[in-house]
């Protein structure tokens, strides 16, 4: 089963999405399942899990009861606050629905770049096993050495990094990125999804080319039993089609075997999120 790992909805409005601005146009509107699942069928892929875009309750329960209605959504990455103090009771209601397969927090927005090893928010993490939840690291470039000293501290806790951590692809800068992740791989535990690359080059004018390498560094690294593939859709139509945007790491992976393939394109997602298997 092929599987984008990675894709949000949302009913547009200016308040819950002010990160949308000006540059961004195209994303000022609603992006509904329907949509998605015409773009998916075009290029053989038959689900997704879709991950929240606005960091509330609300977010989750709405993505919560739309997956109840889309056989198609197979989990679901939601939001609670790893912060409060009412941590445990959040994870404790949400985690009794299967569909929710993990949580996320937009760290690269906190203007603390050591945030992630704030002790409440710890706290919250390590609740997560307990309930049988993964957790998406959401990070630029420079939050790669605090999320190494993180992901150390949890040896027990599935997670994976979200759009390889963001690389500057726009200008092919490599370091200290590489010699960052490839240390993050080290970690049994941390798995990678490879998505949301061509908005980190420029929107435009990028060539597959330019993401090739970077695709070589993180396949090197994480190995093909912890690497996903992700469209970040719809942000990823500020750079292109969805099957213009796919198609950079499907064509990329034909060099290697179909069980390889078979994997990123679907077997590992399912493995790390806990997706069964559609008889």
């Amino acid at each position: 089963m092929k599987i984008d790992s990675h894709q949000h909805f949302w009913i547009y409005n200016q308040k819950d999405y002010n990160w949308i601005d000006e540059r961004m146009n195209v994303l000022r509107r609603n992006f509904t399942s329907e949509q998605l699942w015409k773009e998916q069928d075009k290029i053989g892929f038959q689900g997704s899990v879709s991950v929240q875009a606005r960091q509330t309750l609300e977010e989750t329960l709405w993505l919560l009861e739309l997956a109840s209605k889309e056989d198609r959504i197979l989990g679901v990455v939601g939001w609670v606050d790893l912060c409060s103090d009412k941590i445990e009771g959040q994870l404790m209601d949400f985690s009794s629905n299967p569909t929710l397969v993990g949580v996320r927090h937009v760290v690269h927005d906190e203007p603390d770049d050591r945030f992630i090893l704030r002790e409440d928010f710890q706290y919250g993490i390590s609740l997560l096993k307990k309930y049988g939840l993964t957790y998406d690291i959401l990070i630029f470039p420079k939050h790669l050495p605090a999320t190494v000293e993180f992901v150390e501290k949890f040896p027990d806790q599935h997670f994976v990094v979200d759009h390889i951590a963001k690389p500057l692809i726009k200008d092919q800068v490599f370091l200290p990125w590489e010699e960052d992740i490839r240390m993050l791989a080290q970690f049994p535990n941390v798995y990678c999804k490879v998505s949301g690359m061509v908005t980190e080059a420029d929107w435009k004018k990028w060539k597959p080319e330019e993401i090739h390498p970077y695709l070589d560094i993180v396949f090197n690294a994480f190995g093909e039993d912890r690497l996903m593939i992700g469209s970040d859709w719809p942000v990823c139509t500020l750079s292109g089609k969805y099957e213009t945007v796919m198609g950079v790491v499907v064509n990329y992976f034909k060099q290697y075997p179909e069980s390889v393939q078979e994997k990123i394109f679907g077997g590992n997602c399912m493995h790390f999120y806990g997706i069964p298997v559609k008889e």
